[in-house]
């Protein structure tokens, strides 16, 4: 065959499928080819540039920079909302916790573990974006930080898991203690309560952590609880080189867990649990925790991220 008949072949089978959308199999029969001989030309028309995809993203998707963010740091996935215009904290946590709510109903796999933080604003908007879904999951919800402190924290500590588990249709694990105790003794007398080794128990067996990512200065919402350190404390661990945490596990700016003896008085996930789950994702945004986010990422602690627009720009020039 001339090349010049090739490629009016080519141009005419991608005619058909791409423009008057036609099956492989009906352009087949209409050309009397084989379908096999309509899939190659349909791939050589790609070649030869007779057929070019473009794909035009809508306002506020963000295709490129989130596959921008996956490379860098190697991540399973990426998910970039917009900013809005005068960075309004309370818009930016609806905005993240939407897309979060949306992804998590749409990704969800049966009879899944959940690990979610207890003191983050930004799962506190996920849980109130999402829906219900129609029937049982088998999932169980994990509480990963410990949650009694004060008593109306306690509430909103036990009513983010057990919000959680009953929009997946799932059981609630609860995690009866506090998250920062006084000494690492009066730690070890918390383990000996059965709720409180049954949650933790499940900390190694947990394939989707839902975690939020706190700057060095807790958030209201953390610092309400009662679950937070002295300021003396904080600036012992900001000294250490600490830049955020994750479930009250700090780490500096390349990742690296900052050990204080501090440590011993959490009961709550550890970093490298958090790590072994198949699906570690951080949802979490502006300007405030972009050092921390940054510091969580370089240490692989997540492998999937939900955040702004102008927080992922600037992770990429980081």
């Amino acid at each position: 065959m001339a090349k010049i008949d090739d490629l009016r072949l080519m141009t005419k089978v991608a005619h058909l499928y791409y423009e008057q959308e036609l099956s492989q199999s009906e352009i087949a029969t209409k050309l009397n080819l084989s379908q096999a001989n309509i899939s190659r030309l349909l791939k050589r028309a790609l070649q030869e540039q007779i057929v070019r995809i473009t794909v035009s993203p809508p306002h506020s998707v963000y295709t490129d920079l989130e596959e921008e963010l996956e490379k860098k740091y190697a991540l399973n996935e990426a998910i970039v909302v917009d900013s809005g215009e005068d960075e309004d904290e309370e818009q930016l946590l609806h905005a993240i916790g939407a897309a979060a709510a949306f992804w998590l109903e749409s990704t969800l796999e049966p009879g899944e573990v959940i690990g979610i933080s207890s003191w983050s604003a930004t799962l506190l908007a996920m849980v109130n974006a999402m829906h219900r879904l129609p029937r049982p999951s088998g999932v169980k919800v994990v509480q990963t930080l410990g949650g009694i402190g004060n008593p109306t924290a306690k509430v909103h500590a036990t009513q983010l898991t057990q919000r959680l588990s009953s929009l997946v249709q799932g059981e609630a694990v609860f995690l009866p203690a506090p998250g920062v105790i006084s000494s690492p003794d009066a730690r070890t007398i918390f383990f000996e309560d059965p709720f409180v080794r049954e949650a933790v128990a499940l900390f190694d067996c947990i394939s989707l952590a839902l975690v939020g990512i706190g700057a060095l200065e807790p958030s209201a919402l953390l610092a309400s609880s009662g679950n937070i350190f002295s300021e003396e404390e904080l600036t012992t661990i900001r000294k250490a080189g600490a830049v955020g945490d994750i479930s009250l596990r700090f780490f500096d700016e390349q990742g690296k867990p900052v050990v204080t003896p501090l440590n011993e008085r959490v009961i709550g996930i550890s970093l490298e649990q958090l790590r072994q789950a198949k699906r570690s994702v951080g949802i979490a945004g502006g300007v405030r925790k972009r050092e921390a986010i940054h510091g969580a990422l370089m240490g692989h602690w997540i492998n999937g991220l939900i955040t702004d627009y102008d927080t992922a720009k600037w992770l990429v020039r980081a």
